[in-house]
């Protein structure tokens, strides 16, 4: 018999409409959890997901919100505690990139990035620890338990720690996304709400399909992966789930890098 570790478990992914959050929406979805599948502006493609779900035995609802926005974000989770009663899962994953040379970005192209991937992270997490708190159970001798009341994971990057020149938008709101994370996890704690983060390299998803889909750009990419190949979204979604569960109960401030080794400095691998 299979076990579901998420049965019952209401779970909101943002951002799931594709990529790394639709794989962890249907990652949860087919372990037994309500998912709320959260798209801002492709209504079709979080639709698909839903429909996935559902068609897996698994339970889906479709909430538009953009992360961005204080209001949209509370209005994610009302809706999710409207159609489901409580959350017991926050997959912040939502983020987008903007590129440019750092002497040609503009202003426009800066604060989009951040206010989606550093702005939308402290949104999303602020309502989850306050939806956390309000509908803790009160502790008595029969309603007892050592484990969380509500789990978070951030969707980060390897560029929380590796420069990326022609990117430092996107590379400066996820090092920000890492420290923001252990702040918070901090702070938290108390409450017996965990808060960790997953850091991806390079994944095979649409938004990079231009260099994994080219055999000459998809070789030079190995050379920066120890383990010689690209992650998929399910090697993501693998781990982000294994940090909402309660296998992983006595985590918390961590950086999961799911990346190959990336971060291992493979340029010195023959001595530099």
């Amino acid at each position: 018999m299979i076990e579901l570790k998420f049965k019952d478990q209401v779970v909101i992914v943002t951002g799931s409409s594709s990529g790394i959050g639709r794989a962890c929406a249907l990652h949860f979805g087919n372990n037994g959890a309500h998912v709320v599948v959260n798209y801002s502006s492709n209504a079709a493609a979080g639709q698909e997901v839903v429909d996935e779900i559902r068609a897996n035995g698994g339970s889906a609802v479709l909430v538009k919100a953009d992360v961005s926005k204080e209001d949209e974000v509370k209005f994610l989770f009302a809706e999710t505690v409207n159609q489901f009663g409580r959350v017991d899962v926050l997959v912040s994953n939502a983020g987008l990139q903007k590129d440019a040379p750092f002497l040609e970005m503009t202003l426009e192209q800066w604060q989009k990035v951040i206010d989606v991937n550093l702005t939308g992270q402290f949104l999303t997490c602020r309502e989850a620890a306050k939806q956390f708190i309000a509908q803790q159970q009160p502790v008595t001798e029969t309603n007892h338990s050592e484990l969380a009341i509500g789990k978070i994971v951030l969707m980060s990057s390897v560029h929380d720690v590796i420069p990326w020149a022609g990117h430092v938008n996107y590379a400066a709101s996820k090092g920000g996304v890492m420290m923001f994370m252990k702040s918070i996890s901090q702070e938290l704690a108390p409450y017996k709400i965990r808060v960790n983060s997953v850091s991806p390299g390079a994944i095979k998803t649409p938004i990079n399909q231009e260099v994994w889909s080219d055999p000459d750009k998809y070789q030079s990419l190995l050379h920066l992966i120890p383990y010689k190949r690209i992650g998929t979204a399910q090697d993501v979604a693998k781990a982000v789930a294994w940090l909402a569960s309660d296998d992983s109960d006595y985590v918390n401030g961590e950086t999961l890098y799911i990346d190959g080794g990336m971060t291992l400095y493979p340029e010195f691998a023959d001595n530099g």
